[in-house]
Protein backbone atom coordinates (compact mmCIF):
# COMPACT_ATOMS: atom_id res chain seq x y z
CA UNK A 1 0.00 0.00 0.00
CA UNK A 2 1.58 3.23 -1.29
CA UNK A 3 1.70 5.80 1.49
CA UNK A 4 -0.79 9.45 0.62
CA UNK A 5 1.22 12.18 -0.66
CA UNK A 6 1.11 15.01 0.45
CA UNK A 7 -0.02 18.24 -0.73
CA UNK A 8 2.84 21.49 -0.68
CA UNK A 9 2.14 24.27 1.71
CA UNK A 10 0.72 27.25 0.15
CA UNK A 11 3.11 29.70 1.35
CA UNK A 12 6.88 30.02 1.39
CA UNK A 13 10.11 31.34 3.72
CA UNK A 14 11.88 33.97 2.00
CA UNK A 15 15.25 35.08 3.27
CA UNK A 16 14.95 38.19 5.21
CA UNK A 17 18.35 38.89 6.30
CA UNK A 18 20.12 39.53 2.82
CA UNK A 19 21.42 42.75 1.45
CA UNK A 20 18.40 45.06 0.59
CA UNK A 21 15.34 43.14 2.13
CA UNK A 22 13.11 46.11 3.81
CA UNK A 23 10.94 44.70 6.55
CA UNK A 24 8.69 48.30 6.74
CA UNK A 25 9.68 49.43 9.83
CA UNK A 26 8.91 52.90 11.07
CA UNK A 27 12.30 54.63 11.31
CA UNK A 28 10.92 57.70 11.57
CA UNK A 29 9.15 56.89 14.74
CA UNK A 30 12.16 57.22 16.65
CA UNK A 31 12.90 60.77 16.44
CA UNK A 32 8.99 61.35 17.67
CA UNK A 33 8.61 58.95 20.47
CA UNK A 34 9.35 61.46 23.17
CA UNK A 35 7.72 64.79 22.18
CA UNK A 36 5.12 65.73 24.57
CA UNK A 37 2.27 64.76 22.88
CA UNK A 38 3.32 61.37 21.92
CA UNK A 39 4.65 60.79 25.60
CA UNK A 40 0.36 61.06 27.12
CA UNK A 41 -1.11 58.73 24.77
CA UNK A 42 -2.16 55.31 25.64
CA UNK A 43 -1.54 53.21 22.78
CA UNK A 44 2.54 54.16 23.37
CA UNK A 45 2.66 52.28 26.92
CA UNK A 46 2.32 48.65 25.28
CA UNK A 47 4.99 46.34 23.53
CA UNK A 48 7.57 48.04 21.15
CA UNK A 49 7.34 44.92 19.44
CA UNK A 50 5.74 45.48 15.66
CA UNK A 51 3.98 41.73 15.67
CA UNK A 52 4.60 41.78 11.69
CA UNK A 53 5.70 38.35 10.27
CA UNK A 54 8.57 38.98 7.71
CA UNK A 55 9.97 35.86 5.78
CA UNK A 56 6.63 34.84 4.07
CA UNK A 57 5.43 34.38 0.54
CA UNK A 58 1.67 33.44 -0.05
CA UNK A 59 2.18 33.54 -3.55
CA UNK A 60 0.68 30.18 -3.89
CA UNK A 61 -2.38 30.45 -1.79
CA UNK A 62 -3.02 33.35 -4.41
CA UNK A 63 -3.19 31.15 -7.12
CA UNK A 64 -4.73 28.22 -5.59
CA UNK A 65 -7.25 30.40 -4.77
CA UNK A 66 -7.79 31.79 -8.38
CA UNK A 67 -7.56 28.05 -9.20
CA UNK A 68 -10.66 27.24 -6.63
CA UNK A 69 -13.35 29.76 -8.49
CA UNK A 70 -16.47 28.40 -8.81
CA UNK A 71 -15.61 25.24 -6.14
CA UNK A 72 -18.06 25.24 -2.69
CA UNK A 73 -15.74 27.77 -0.39
CA UNK A 74 -16.04 25.32 2.51
CA UNK A 75 -14.37 22.76 0.54
CA UNK A 76 -11.44 25.18 -0.15
CA UNK A 77 -11.01 27.03 2.82
CA UNK A 78 -10.73 23.57 4.82
CA UNK A 79 -8.02 22.63 2.53
CA UNK A 80 -5.93 26.00 2.82
CA UNK A 81 -6.30 26.01 6.18
CA UNK A 82 -4.91 22.75 6.08
CA UNK A 83 -2.00 24.10 3.94
CA UNK A 84 -0.95 27.44 5.98
CA UNK A 85 0.77 28.57 8.81
CA UNK A 86 -2.54 30.45 10.08
CA UNK A 87 -5.80 31.62 8.16
CA UNK A 88 -5.31 35.01 7.80
CA UNK A 89 -4.04 35.23 4.41
CA UNK A 90 -7.21 33.60 3.02
CA UNK A 91 -9.07 36.95 4.17
CA UNK A 92 -6.30 39.13 2.28
CA UNK A 93 -8.00 38.64 -0.61
CA UNK A 94 -11.63 36.78 -0.14
CA UNK A 95 -13.82 39.47 1.43
CA UNK A 96 -15.84 38.47 4.62
CA UNK A 97 -18.28 40.80 4.35
CA UNK A 98 -20.33 42.65 0.94
CA UNK A 99 -18.58 46.20 2.12
CA UNK A 100 -15.04 44.47 1.74
CA UNK A 101 -15.05 43.36 -1.48
CA UNK A 102 -12.76 45.07 -3.83
CA UNK A 103 -11.91 44.21 -7.32
CA UNK A 104 -8.04 43.56 -7.16
CA UNK A 105 -6.04 43.26 -3.91
CA UNK A 106 -2.46 44.59 -3.99
CA UNK A 107 -0.70 42.00 -2.02
CA UNK A 108 3.10 43.64 -2.15
CA UNK A 109 4.68 46.44 -4.15
CA UNK A 110 3.67 45.50 -7.39
CA UNK A 111 1.60 42.65 -7.34
CA UNK A 112 -2.09 42.73 -7.88
CA UNK A 113 -4.46 39.65 -7.88
CA UNK A 114 -9.02 39.69 -8.40
CA UNK A 115 -10.72 40.66 -5.50
CA UNK A 116 -12.75 37.26 -4.74
CA UNK A 117 -16.01 36.84 -2.40
CA UNK A 118 -17.99 34.03 -1.43
CA UNK A 119 -21.91 33.80 -2.67
CA UNK A 120 -25.25 33.34 -1.60
CA UNK A 121 -24.79 29.40 -3.19
CA UNK A 122 -21.66 29.27 -1.02
CA UNK A 123 -19.17 29.43 -4.18
CA UNK A 124 -16.08 31.49 -4.33
CA UNK A 125 -16.16 33.95 -6.75
CA UNK A 126 -14.20 36.87 -8.22
CA UNK A 127 -15.62 40.04 -7.43
CA UNK A 128 -14.82 41.65 -10.96
CA UNK A 129 -14.44 38.73 -13.48
CA UNK A 130 -13.88 40.75 -16.67
CA UNK A 131 -10.87 42.98 -15.23
CA UNK A 132 -7.66 42.22 -17.41
CA UNK A 133 -4.14 42.92 -16.80
CA UNK A 134 -5.11 45.38 -19.68
CA UNK A 135 -6.82 47.35 -17.78
CA UNK A 136 -5.09 48.00 -14.88
CA UNK A 137 -2.96 50.97 -14.72
CA UNK A 138 0.67 50.54 -13.43
CA UNK A 139 1.62 53.83 -10.46
CA UNK A 140 5.38 53.73 -12.30
CA UNK A 141 7.33 53.21 -15.28
CA UNK A 142 10.54 51.49 -13.64
CA UNK A 143 8.46 48.45 -11.94
CA UNK A 144 7.41 45.30 -13.48
CA UNK A 145 3.72 44.97 -12.45
CA UNK A 146 1.47 41.64 -12.31
CA UNK A 147 -1.56 40.90 -12.08
CA UNK A 148 -3.17 36.91 -10.96
CA UNK A 149 0.60 36.43 -12.00
CA UNK A 150 0.69 38.06 -16.00
CA UNK A 151 2.96 41.04 -16.67
CA UNK A 152 0.55 44.28 -16.85
CA UNK A 153 1.42 46.04 -20.22
CA UNK A 154 3.07 49.88 -18.77
CA UNK A 155 0.46 52.13 -19.41
CA UNK A 156 2.21 55.94 -18.33
CA UNK A 157 4.21 57.75 -20.93
CA UNK A 158 7.91 58.53 -20.46
CA UNK A 159 8.48 62.36 -19.53
CA UNK A 160 11.54 63.16 -22.17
Amino acid sequence: MKPALQKPLLYRSVNTRTHGVRHGSCRAYRYERHTKSEKDKQSNRGSMHSHQRHGFDYTPLFRFLLSKVGHPWDQVFSEAKARLDRPDPVFWMVAQHESDKQDYVRTDENSYYSGLYVDEGGLLQKVNPQLTPEQMKPCCNCCTHTFNGVVCPQGLPHNG
